[in-house]
């Protein structure tokens, strides 16, 4: 049997990716009679034809959807294993990161992480980024060195580390009625509440678990985060439903309680990109991150 051409892997790569045989051409410094020679190739050792034409341009087969989500992960473990070892000089590093996370974990970590960072390499500057929405190309890009929280659905070429898990609780100003007497599904539902979702969703997991128990409460204002959230329970009757550890410091002077209904608690992770799974300053940093979300 003969073995397979493990270079042909480089070129599916770069020609899934670009979804072109002259991008793709150009990317490997490749005539497009080369690169249209090495598509050959490739469709004769998959056994598919891989891109097929569509109007002016090519299409993706099936079969090359399948392939993109394991080639460019062996493409670049192989790269990494090639990769010269560094010695990493943290006093003298001088590098910007970029975190895209959520404002409660800027709030609630961000000022630990950087008096973590400026101990070992001063000269380590964090850019926080928002998060948006649904938007992952970046990620796999590794246009961001990292992605904090609560990890959809990423693909096979994004790596993932749980963090920490947390659970909701509610929240109210320190003289609320509700923090005097024992909580109740019922007398939780009976307040007016604030919901909090990014995408403008009107119900949630504690809508469902209301309703479960045939309650329903009122949602009198909503907000995209919970920082937000908090401030307005704070000036008013509101209840502010949030994440607990990331809102520790949000709270304070403000009564807390358990949610009377059944909420499942979400698990925060971090997300990189493989290929700067080996580098000696992002394991650095992703070593910083969690060693102030353990401690928090």
């Amino acid at each position: 049997m003969t073995s397979p051409d493990l270079n042909l892997l480089v070129a599916l790569d770069v020609l899934l990716a670009e979804g072109s045989v002259a991008r793709a051409a150009m990317r490997l410094r490749l005539s497009p009679s080369a690169m249209s020679r090495t598509l050959a190739r490739l469709r004769a050792a998959t056994g598919d034809p891989l891109l097929v034409r569509a109007g002016r341009g090519l299409v993706p087969t099936p079969r090359a959807q399948e392939l993109r989500q394991k080639v460019g992960r062996v493409v670049q473990d192989a790269e990494t294993l090639l990769r010269p070892a560094r010695l990493l000089d943290l006093p003298g590093l001088e590098r910007t990161f970029t975190l895209r996370t959520n404002e409660s974990f800027v709030e609630e970590f961000g000022p630990r992480l950087i008096a973590r960072i400026e101990t070992d390499a001063p000269g380590v500057r964090l850019r926080f980024a928002p998060k948006p929405e649904k938007d992952m190309a970046s990620l796999r890009e590794a246009a961001i060195d990292l992605e904090i929280g609560v990890a959809g659905e990423s693909g096979p070429e994004v790596r993932i580390q749980a963090l920490f898990r947390d659970r909701f609780i509610g929240a109210v100003r320190n003289d609320h009625p509700l923090g005097q007497g024992a909580m109740t599904p019922e007398r939780y539902a009976a307040g007016r509440h604030i919901n909090v979702s990014r995408r403008g969703r009107e119900r949630g997991p504690i809508d469902e678990a209301l309703s479960r128990l045939g309650l329903q409460r009122t949602v009198v204002c909503m907000a995209s985060g919970f920082s937000a959230a908090l401030a307005m329970a704070r000036a008013s009757d509101l209840i502010a439903s949030v994440p607990e550890r990331h809102t520790q410091g949000a709270r304070a002077g403000m009564q807390s309680f358990s949610l009377p209904v059944d909420i499942p608690a979400v698990t925060i992770s971090m997300l990189w990109h493989p290929r700067l799974d080996a580098d000696p300053a992002q394991r650095w940093l992703r070593s910083c991150v969690r060693e102030i979300c353990m401690k928090s």
